[in-house]
């Protein structure tokens, strides 16, 4: 069967650019991939065909033979063979490109850089007056150290560290797929290059250690429960130099026997007196920095809240305080004696519409709704 047209098969013009050739071949390529098409001829067929015609017209000199004489250029050898094209845009490139795409690789040799520290969180309960105030805690945070033995190196001595014998300080190993090879991440030395002779006594070539470091964390006036606190880090250490992650501390904050929290503000029930409801009296209540008077005056209701501004908690980052909120709740005796019974009797028949409103206004509410 006749050979197709190079520029028929990467569906392009004859003046098409380098850059138009690459996309070209790359979209071509990557549809009709083997490994996309496990078991289909056609398209392996396909991925060939287009290898094959992105090899000549990737590159200068074979493209010009080609524009010139067509297919018979191929007898006629330019010492520039296989995946190594000399100019720019050469199939080795584009190949590279597909190879990085396909199979998340990059083909860049041994795996040296710096790997990133894990980050790492630690879970604080602290009181209600901590979260209100701040304070300041010391925590003993498990995480993998750099070894101290080694200083990372991973060995006894830098001479017992030897360039890889499978890869030869790739990091890689060539791999035959059918009819192409494809480099895959050196098994003996997982992609270091290198390999040690005397691993490291204390880390075992591992490079790192599991420690306990004791950290003075600073809680700031005004957090929460679910308040984070970033310490950049004081995470765990980085493998081959790389830096260390950070440790955040998430925050739960106890339940108060006295306030209930609402944001920067809080909440404080105090219980009163039939008699001082209906009387008024001076109270003192708890704050959070002490006690304060509050005049309840006469006739308050049950759950009547008064407020008292900027006695509740400071806000966060701010210099601005919330309000505390004080709900009296009345009371109701028990356990009456028969005299306080008598008297409470004498008292309510005593009483007239003018006594308890909010009663007589139910009432009649009440008759409004069967009349």
């Amino acid at each position: 069967m006749a050979k197709r047209d190079y520029y028929e098969v990467l569906g392009v013009s004859r003046n098409a650019s380098e850059d138009e050739l690459k996309k070209a071949y790359r979209k071509v390529a990557m549809k009709h991939h083997p490994d996309r098409n496990p078991g289909d001829k056609k398209a392996e067929e396909k991925f060939k065909e287009a290898s094959e015609a992105f090899e000549v017209l990737g590159d200068r000199e074979k493209r010009a033979r080609y524009d010139q004489f067509g297919h018979a250029a191929e007898g006629m050898g330019s010492g520039m063979g296989g995946f190594g094209g000399a100019g720019a845009g050469g199939f080795g490139d584009v190949f590279g490109d597909i190879f990085s795409e396909f199979f998340g690789g990059t083909g860049a040799g041994p795996s040296s850089r710096g790997e990133r520290g894990s980050d790492l969180q630690y879970n604080m309960e602290i009181s209600f007056e901590d979260a209100v105030f701040g304070t300041s805690k010391e925590i003993d945070v498990p995480r993998m150290e750099t070894c101290d033995a080694c200083s990372g190196l991973g060995a006894e001595s830098e001479k017992d560290i030897r360039i890889c014998g499978s890869c030869g300080g790739t990091g890689q190993q060539r791999v035959q797929q059918g009819f192409f090879s494809v480099a895959t991440t050196c098994s003996s030395c997982s992609g270091r290059g290198k390999t040690i002779a005397r691993p490291c006594k204390t880390c075992h070539g591992r490079t790192r250690v599991s420690n306990t470091k004791r950290i003075r964390v600073n809680i700031p006036a005004g957090v929460d429960s679910g308040s984070r606190i970033k310490l950049s880090g004081e995470g765990e250490h980085g493998a081959n130099g790389g830096s260390s992650g950070d440790l955040y501390i998430v925050l739960r904050v106890e339940d108060h026997s006295l306030f209930e929290r609402d944001g920067a503000d809080i909440y404080c029930e105090v219980p009163i007196s039939f008699a001082q409801a209906t009387l008024g009296t001076d109270l003192e209540v708890p704050t959070l920095e002490g006690k304060a008077r509050l005049k309840i005056p006469a006739g308050t209701q049950t759950h009547k809240i008064f407020r008292l501004k900027n006695q509740g908690i400071a806000q966060l980052r701010s210099s601005q305080r919330g309000d505390l909120h004080v709900r009296v709740v009345v009371e109701t005796p028990t356990k009456l004696s028969a005299r306080q019974k008598d008297l409470l009797k004498e008292f309510d028949d005593c009483c007239d519409q003018e006594s308890n409103p909010i009663q007589e206004s139910f009432v009649e509410s009440i008759k409004n709704l069967f009349s």
